[in-house]
């Protein structure tokens, strides 16, 4: 029986299991999805052994989806684009990748937002690490006028505007009021008010009322800016369906079937959000 998995370091919160896994029963697949713990050190072996293993692809995740993409036979323009991927997936013995939290994130909003048109939007997206390098060219193809970018250095901005482009920029202090009132789209893609982490602290008075607020952080449920500017009566998309979503290709990839992202599943993940919340 040929097996998929995800592997990280640390690994023992993922939830790929019980998606991949539910999808596997759905379908009637006799197939499994793991997941592996593979230390930085080992990484290389595991994915040079990938084609000559029982797996028929894996999924990776922090801290290695930047060094598995450089270990790729085969590599497409998007993740070629980003120096980055998270999915992996053999064909004739070659280990092919690509990235898939971008299309994850752009199909989340779709769902949640039925009827949601990002064309000429003005974006601002708070941090620029690898999940805003992830999601940016999935905005820009859906025809975002502008992605101003809030982060503690200009540094990082200037790294992702010369990959992606002049419809990035970095907005400092003089420009952080007008940015945000004219804000279509607010993305918090860093970690601040994620469980365990430090509090986001943000003002979400400073939006217009049109604005549609997403926080791509899932644990917990509802963040902080979530339920404030829920308060406001804005808009808002958390980031469970994300998660749910970027898994989608890779399992088609893997399988041949492309699967749904449906009510029932998405009760069963966030079930398992709130039993982890509840004992933190």
């Amino acid at each position: 029986m040929k097996k998929t998995c995800i592997i990280g370091w640390p690994i023992a919160h993922s939830r790929s299991p019980l998606i991949h896994n539910y999808w596997l029963r759905l379908h009637g697949i006799d197939s499994v999805y793991e997941k592996l713990a593979v230390e930085p050190q080992h990484l290389t072996e595991f994915m040079r052994q990938l084609p000559e293993s029982n797996y028929l692809g894996c999924n990776v995740t922090i801290p290695h989806k930047e060094r598995a993409f450089e270990l790729a036979a085969v590599r497409d323009t998007l993740s070629s684009r980003l120096g980055a991927a998270n999915t992996f997936y053999v064909r004739n013995d070659v280990v092919h990748c690509t990235s898939t939290d971008g299309e994850g994130f752009i199909a989340n909003l779709h769902q949640v937002q039925a009827g949601l048109d990002l064309r000429n939007m003005r974006v601002v997206m708070l941090g620029a690490g690898g999940s805003a390098r992830s999601i940016i060219p999935a905005l820009l193809d859906e025809g975002v006028t502008s992605i101003g970018i809030i982060n503690r250095t200009a540094e990082r901005v200037e790294s992702l505007r010369r990959s992606f482009g002049p419809l990035l920029c970095y907005v400092d202090d003089t420009m952080m009021e007008t940015a945000l009132a004219d804000c279509d789209l607010l993305i918090n893609t860093t970690s601040l008010g994620m469980q365990g982490q430090p509090p986001l602290q943000f003002d979400v008075a400073r939006l217009k009322q049109a604005c549609l607020v997403v926080d791509i952080i899932y644990t917990p449920l509802q963040t902080r800016l979530l339920r404030d500017a829920q308060k406001r009566g804005l808009r808002t998309v958390g980031g469970l369906g994300m998660l749910l979503h970027q898994a989608v290709r890779g399992f088609e990839l893997w399988y041949g079937v492309r699967p749904r992202v449906t009510p029932e599943l998405w009760s069963l993940i966030e079930a398992d959000v709130r039993r982890t919340e509840s004992s933190a």
